[in-house]
């Protein structure tokens, strides 16, 4: 019987084109590779950018309701000072020094409950005749400010606006002036002024951790966070401006503005109020991300930046994952090779055992070379344990981990010298339970300790180490320093815990902003009380005092609820939930509205059920909804004829759940306007904020309840607040 042939060799031709099919299908997996790694660095970087960007936005809307709350807070004072009968005689009897004494008393009483810098009275020369500060040194009595832009502007009829230095105290401020009229032809006979300071609101700025500041018309900084951009400019100022401001004095004796230290960098895509700039912050280069924002009531613009270097980390950090999961898959695939290889080589060998014998040694050296090149070169730390315990095998990226060289660690015995001696209890039950076989392949995060004392965080993975016959004869690790990625995390989250901060603060401005238009109404009725307090002592009727000092009494309480919740609120505390009674929250919400109701001539009617059961929620919020709900109602029958000017209120128990309905004969919501009404910042009133409504639905959704609205037959609108009951 004749022997088989030998096993005939692969063509060396045919051995070249494998090679060169296998290096181009790398090479085409390695460039998509890097291509997709570039593509995730970006796609990262321009993440966080977007949520810099979106945070910047918030804060542009919360410092922007900040400065004009400050402002808008005061805007009235000078016109309503201007109208009382003290200010009237002041200017009428200048020489005369009773009625200039009682005019002081009365601008400093003013000014203790307005809270501003200062209030003063100027006669049409521009001499100040009455001050609120007329007994301190730095009185504003007998100070000439003729040369000021707003009592220029008071004086000719208008309302004066402007910021600038003070010329008696050297301190910035907002200073704003109305005219005051003769009661006689409407003339112009005087000039009353509020001054209020932006001190508190620039403290509050320097905690910031990127500059915020505002800028005047002409691009002059005169708030910000960072002291030393102060009085800087952001174009340079032609001599006009630098002649009017001297002229003002707005800046006190200052005659140069420098330039603000930075530099804005080009834009792929420019977008006019955002851009990158270079920029010099406490004695240090940054670069940042600026968002600007017009105040367009005050003339101003507000500038926020954030830092940018996070946005280049993200994408480095994106890029350096990809890098390590590229180079893992690279290692399998280049192993699955390989063992494929071996797998053909074997194959071919039982033909032929010569050639054979000469291809696997061969093939055990190439690989062994590959190993070894591959283990030097993994960016990953690898080391190897016998059964004892007893270091066996380090790489280089291992010992570049630990800080210790080869030779300290091979030979060595538990506890290992990268070992974190605070962690030390941990280590040895994670080393017992790996030497009884219970450790698993999952990764395990591990303390370590590098030679110079500094802290690692790494990830380990065991796997068992298993010899040419089978036998167990120790354990590999893997292992991969995580600490910047745990750093990152740790960044990540403190950042998201400061932008739901942000969220929040930018709600309690939305909230603040239509809250402090509701508190006008328990001041306006405070202020009342008091004056018919003061009528009826000076009567002696002292049934009718008492009575008078209990309501006003009531009306400071109320307006406390009201600012308590919003300081809970700022507070991160929940809302103070009670049981609250549907009866008494409508009676509380219409007793502030009995001024508005006889000012438009109207009335209220309330149907409720007297077994109506208890609600869940704020008290003092669920009253606040209740009053938008019944203003926005009186305001929309504002054209409504005399006898229809009537809003209803009802409530009934559907579905486990009270109804509380308010309904107006008013002109009724425009079906094209439906789907805006509840969204922030809409409004159809000349002078509304646009807030109400977004601020009620959010009070109503907090508490589990609805707030929804319908045309109402006959015309008007239906507003349904829907909210939970107490459980019984």
């Amino acid at each position: 019987m004749p022997n088989p042939s030998p096993a005939v060799p692969a063509p060396a031709s045919a051995q070249r084109h494998d090679w060169r099919l296998s290096f181009v299908v790398w090479a085409v997996v390695l460039a998509a590779t890097l291509v997709l790694i570039a593509l995730a660095g970006q796609w990262a970087a321009d993440r966080e950018e977007h949520q810099k960007v979106g945070a910047m936005r918030r804060a542009v809307e919360l410092h922007a309701l900040g400065l004009s709350d400050a402002a808008g807070k005061h805007r009235h004072l000078p016109h309503t000072v201007g109208l009382h009968p003290l200010i009237q005689a002041a200017l009428a009897r200048a020489q005369d020094g009773e009625a200039i004494r009682r005019a002081n008393l009365y601008l400093q009483e003013v000014n203790q409950v307005a809270g501003a810098e200062a209030l003063y009275l100027i006669d049409l020369k521009g001499l100040t005749l009455a001050a609120s500060n007329w007994n301190s040194p730095l009185s504003f009595v007998n100070e000439s400010y003729a040369n000021r832009p707003y009592f220029l502007d008071a004086a000719a009829g208008r309302q004066g606006l402007f910021y600038g230095v003070g010329q008696t105290t050297g301190e910035p401020g907002l200073f704003i002036a109305s005219p005051v009229r003769a009661p006689a032809d409407g003339s112009v006979i005087g000039v009353v002024a509020v001054k209020v300071s932006f001190d508190a609101l620039q403290q509050s700025w320097a905690a910031e951790r990127d500059p915020v500041f505002v800028t005047d018309a002409r691009g002059v900084v005169f708030l910000s966070s960072e002291p030393s951009w102060l009085y800087a400019a952001t174009r340079a100022l032609d001599a006009e401006d630098l002649r009017t401001i001297r002229q003002n004095l707005q800046y006190g004796d200052r005659t140069h503005f420098a330039r603000l230290p930075w530099q804005r960098r080009p834009e792929a895509e420019p977008v006019p109020s955002r851009y990158l700039v270079d920029a010099r912050v406490a004695g240090k280069s940054r670069r940042l991300l600026a968002m600007e924002g017009p105040l367009a009531e005050l003339g101003w613009s507000l500038t926020v930046t954030a830092d940018h270097g996070d946005v280049a980390l993200a994408r480095e950090q994106a890029w350096l994952i990809g890098l390590l999961a590229a180079t893992v898959l690279l290692l399998g695939g280049l192993y699955w090779q390989l063992r494929e290889r071996r797998f053909v080589e074997q194959r071919n060998a039982r033909r032929d055992l010569e050639i054979r014998v000469r291809e696997r040694t061969q093939a055990l050296d190439e690989a062994h070379a590959v190993r070894k090149a591959m283990e030097d070169s993994l960016p990953v730390g690898m080391g190897a344990r016998d059964l004892e315990g007893r270091i066996t095998y380090v790489n280089p990226a291992f010992c570049t981990m630990t800080g210790f060289e080869a030779g300290e660690l091979l030979g060595r015995l538990p506890p290992y010298p990268f070992w974190d001696p605070d962690e030390m209890t941990l280590l040895w039950q994670r080393y017992e339970a790996t030497i009884r076989g219970q450790s698993g392949r999952v990764g395990l995060e591990s303390p370590m300790r590098h030679r110079d004392g500094h802290a690692l965080i790494a990830m380990v993975y065991t796997a068992p180490l298993i010899d040419a016959a089978g036998r167990h004869t120790g354990w590999m690790n893997s292992i991969v320093d995580i600490t910047e990625q745990k750093r990152a995390e740790e960044r990540l989250r403190r950042h998201d815990e400061q932008l739901q901060h942000a969220q929040r603060l930018a709600s309690l401005g939305e909230m603040a902003s239509t809250l402090a238009h509701e508190l006008n109404q328990p001041l306006m009725a405070l202020s009342n009380y008091a004056s018919a307090a003061q009528a009826f002592a000076l009567q002696g009727r002292q049934a009718l005092l008492l009575e008078s000092l209990g309501k006003a009494v009531a009306e400071v309480e109320r307006s406390a609820d009201i600012v308590r919740g919003i300081r809970g609120f700022v507070r991160h505390r929940t809302m103070g939930i009670e049981n609250c009674a549907v009866p008494a929250l409508v009676a509380n919400a219409l007793a502030l509205l009995q001024g508005e109701l006889h000012q438009r001539k109207a009335r209220a009617t309330v149907q409720l059920p007297p077994d109506l059961p208890l609600v869940r929620g704020d008290r003092v919020l669920l009253e606040q909804v209740l009053l938008n709900l019944l203003s926005n109602g009186l305001q929309a029958m504002q054209a409504t004829p005399q006898p229809q000017r009537v809003v209803s209120i009802d409530a009934e128990l559907r579905a486990g759940r009270v109804q509380i309905r308010v309904a107006d004969r008013g002109c009724g919501i425009d079906a094209a306007l439906a789907e805006q009404v509840f969204a922030p910042f809409f409004t159809t009133k000349a002078e509304g904020l646009g807030l109400g409504l977004n601020i009620c639905r959010t009070i109503v959704e907090a508490h589990g309840g609805k707030l929804f609205f319908a045309a109402r037959e006959g015309g008007g609108t239906t507003f349904t607040l829907e909210l939970e009951i107490t459980p019984s």
